[in-house]
């Protein structure tokens, strides 16, 4: 997917509009969560985001973007070796499942966009250890997200930390900047090397997602168009959180 690589520095009054819209997308996915569960479909945790946008009369930027056809729903639903875009329906979630659930808002013009990869009720321990180490990736690229760093910092530490625990960080899908659009610059891919990149500045705000696999870095779009999934099958996880890098550190914006 192409998107606007325009790089946008954010005012304080900005970033706290920004904050507003996270903490809708925070709540939403809240929502969401709490209704995971064996027999759920994917359609019902897609309604049960859409109730908190009716909530506070927004929308999604998820719906009708524009792809191979606009995008159908309000929020991603990926399952099992499916990694991000996953189109909810009428699919059922199973016990030993593990889900990736993506989901934004706009507010006042600004959007938030976050992710989580969760279990279906009792999951394998190689499931459980996928969705730690992925998570823990997320706090791992948050941590170096400082003025005076460069981009490779962000990617590398990732990189560094899935690999060092078995995994695979994704090629063709990155991070990116978030504002007033939802794909904005800069990129931020999930590997890199240390000192190289742009320079992160306050002001900044990105939405950083580690994309985690089992088995392979490569992937494949599934015959729906937008799902794309791990090439060898093997197990998936997605974390994700919108950050404003302040002259305080790095902010989470996608937090309630």
């Amino acid at each position: 997917m192409s998107w606007d690589r325009q790089i946008v520095v954010k005012s304080a009054h900005e970033i706290t509009i920004m904050r507003e819209a996270g903490r809708i997308t925070a709540e939403g996915l809240a929502a969401v969560k709490a209704i995971i569960r064996p027999g759920i479909t994917t359609g019902d945790l897609n309604a049960a985001f859409e109730d908190v946008l009716k909530k506070y009369n927004i929308y999604s930027p998820f719906k009708n973007y524009p792809g191979p056809y606009p995008y159908p729903a309000s929020i991603c639903t990926s399952i099992n070796d499916e990694l991000v875009h996953g189109i909810p329906g009428k699919r059922k979630l199973k016990e030993g499942d593990i889900i990736s659930v993506d989901a934004g808002v706009v507010y006042q013009g600004f959007v938030g966009d976050s992710a989580f990869t969760v279990g279906v009720g009792e999951i394998s321990p190689e499931a459980q250890r996928l969705l730690d180490v992925t998570e823990k990736s997320l706090e791992v690229g948050i941590a170096q997200m400082v003025d005076g760093n460069r981009v490779g910092d962000v990617s590398s530490a990732i990189q560094r930390y899935v690999e060092k625990h078995g995994f695979y960080v994704v090629r063709e899908y990155t991070g990116h900047g978030v504002g007033r659009q939802m794909h904005e610059g800069p990129s931020v891919p999930n590997y890199g090397t240390p000192g190289r990149g742009m320079v992160l500045k306050n002001g900044l705000t990105i939405a950083l997602e580690p994309m985690v696999l089992v088995g392979t870095s490569r992937t494949r779009v599934c015959s729906d168009g937008w799902t794309v999934a791990s090439k060898d099958g093997s197990l998936t996880a997605h974390f994700e959180h919108s950050v404003a890098i302040t002259p305080q550190g790095p902010q989470i914006l996608t937090t309630l």
